[in-house]
């Protein structure tokens, strides 16, 4: 499968969904950021825009990144709307060629799972190297499996927090793990369908 393949396939997941005008926040996301002093921020597979949207309200500039050309136009759009395109900069970037250019505050990585080939190890470990002293960088997984997931693969494992980090293989001197857990929650999915899923939340920050 080649670049265009994997355009083409997320552009097709973002087709099959109606455009939000008003997309929600990831919950591991606010409880994480909320009370730290706004800087500049990376979301790397943006998709609906959800994150980088609240992050912009909460005063943080924001590189927002996804593979899909229509999530991202779909995000620049709905940040104008909002009056926060002087915050939000949505930019495609497939993720197994290039990385966005900047040092960050805070970088976010939620549900970064694809059906394609993604050295995710590296691209968590450039995300690590891109961060400023003090800086965090918050992976969110999937654990389990929701039932509108694009992946329904019976036999699918996801990886603990502790074995991800351990994937990405950094200096404990210079980064250190804050939190690396598994905790449930209720989610919504399209068409307001609900069920209970599991995330595994790593959050590593880099030495001061």
């Amino acid at each position: 499968m080649n670049a265009s393949d994997a355009v083409m396939f997320w552009d097709g997941v973002y087709a099959a969904r109606p455009a939000a005008t008003d997309p929600r926040p990831n919950v591991r996301l606010t409880e994480t950021v909320t009370g730290l002093p706004p800087g500049d921020a990376l979301d790397l597979g943006c998709g609906a825009g959800g994150d980088a949207l609240w992050l912009a309200g909460q005063g943080w500039h924001v590189t927002a990144a996804d593979i899909s050309a229509m999530a991202v136009e779909r995000l620049a759009a709905i940040a104008c709307a909002h009056s926060l395109d002087d915050r939000v900069t949505a930019v495609r970037h497939d993720l197994r060629r290039s990385f966005p250019h900047g040092e960050f505050d805070l970088i976010c990585a939620h549900y970064l799972h694809t059906p394609f080939d993604l050295d995710r190890a590296a691209v968590l470990r450039s995300a690590a190297h891109a961060l400023r002293p003090d800086g965090r960088l918050l992976i969110v997984d999937h654990g389990s499996t929701a039932p509108w997931s694009w992946s329904q693969d019976p036999d699918v494992r996801y990886p603990s927090p502790r074995e991800v980090a351990a994937g990405i293989d950094l200096d404990a001197a210079t980064w250190t793990v804050e939190r690396a857990d598994a905790p449930r929650r209720i989610a919504t999915g399209p068409g307001g369908r609900t069920a209970e899923v599991t995330d595994h939340v790593l959050l590593i920050r880099r030495s001061a």
